[in-house]
């Protein structure tokens, strides 16, 4: 339903975006307008931004193999990043390079009327992707402020063409006062002024992007709600004595890998370890059905703790010298522990 709803509001940007585009591009041939170029060259790369989050979303969807056992959902994140990259180098560097041009070589702006048309349909167009981003958006936030849901969020797609239509409207509206005070004072300038303060807030718009992409690229992990939750309901399970540790960490929007150090009951058989373990995953999975991996080791307190004493004293990059597994995932897999869990959990 998600992947649905993010695919709507890209699809919906890149059908405006497309028509602004070369509508903008007509518009800029004909009048010279440098800031209308400027707007051209925005939403053709917005367009070929959509395009590449259409791409990162049909990647992410493949299923999991032998070389990339955790699947592809991280090719999204990539995409993304690659989206703020383009809008920082070909949107804002081609508008500031082309204002810079046009502020040392001026020169009137033909048929304003002509720009101006264009830019209230511009404005039709980009507005309608807008409110349709926003709305999935505010809807998909919950009650959290908007700026929190922003450095929330595991779906960039929704906040990336939210931004981008963002940048737009400002866009638009820099245009529409640049072109409106060169015609009402004749200082030829101001079309190019609106030219760069395009490409600043294109600059700025990627900017914020890449920072919240790179974020979910290097390994996000869940919301506190996710988290917390998760923790409530190991602490709850029987048979369970003390979470040692609890990692997650974002694979895609909705898949959420789960490391679990937990300390069980010294009475506990083997088999009632093994009961205890797909229990976890079960009630797990039902309460978050987006945690779709879980590995869960079975370590003592005090074995947790020397391990964790002996990896901050160890040099970086290198493996302490204990006995124990090098980390959760190679006990949970280690067929020599007798308390050991599958990929997914089960034992």
């Amino acid at each position: 339903m998600a992947a649905h709803a993010s695919k709507k509001v890209v699809y919906a940007a890149l059908a405006g975006n497309l028509l602004i585009a070369i509508t903008k591009f007509a518009a800029a041939a004909y009048t010279g307008s440098s800031t209308m170029l400027s707007e051209a060259i925005h939403s053709l790369v917005d367009t070929g931004n959509q395009g590449l989050l259409l791409h990162g979303m049909r990647r992410s969807e493949q299923p999991a193999d032998q070389r990339h056992p955790f699947g592809y959902g991280m090719e999204l994140y990539f995409w993304a990043f690659i989206v703020a990259i383009l809008i920082f180098a070909v949107g804002a560097g081609v508008s500031l390079y082309e204002g810079a041009v046009k502020l040392l070589n001026p020169h009137p702006v033909t048929s304003p009327l002509v720009n101006y048309g264009v830019l209230a349909l511009a404005m039709v167009f980009e507005g309608g992707a807008w409110w349709i981003a926003f709305g999935e958006f505010r809807r998909s936030k919950g009650p959290m402020g908007y700026f929190a849901a922003v450095r929330e969020s595991k779906d960039p797609t929704i906040f990336t063409v939210l931004f981008e239509d963002t940048a737009a409207m400002l866009g638009l509206l820099v245009a529409f006062v640049a072109l409106g005070l060169g015609q009402a004072t004749g200082i030829e300038e101001f079309d190019a002024i609106g030219s760069i303060l395009i490409g600043v807030i294109l600059a700025i718009t990627a900017a914020l992007l890449a920072y919240e992409s790179k974020a979910l690229l290097i390994g996000e992990s869940a919301s506190a709600r996710v988290i917390d939750g998760l923790r409530e309901l190991v602490a709850a399970q029987w048979g369970v004595a003390r979470i040692n540790e609890l990692l997650t960490m974002h694979l895609a929007p909705q898949q959420v890998l789960v490391n679990l150090s937990l300390d069980f009951e010294n009475n506990l058989s083997s088999d009632e370890v093994e009961m205890v373990v797909t229990r976890l995953e079960t009630r797990m999975r039902e309460a978050f059905p987006e945690v779709t991996r879980v590995f869960i080791e079975a370590q003592s307190r005090a074995a947790h703790a020397r391990r964790a004493q002996a990896d901050a004293a160890a040099p970086e990059g290198e493996d302490s010298e204990e006995g124990e597994p090098a980390n959760a995932t190679d006990a949970a897999t280690d067929p020599a522990n007798p308390k050991a869990t599958g990929p997914n959990g089960d034992s």
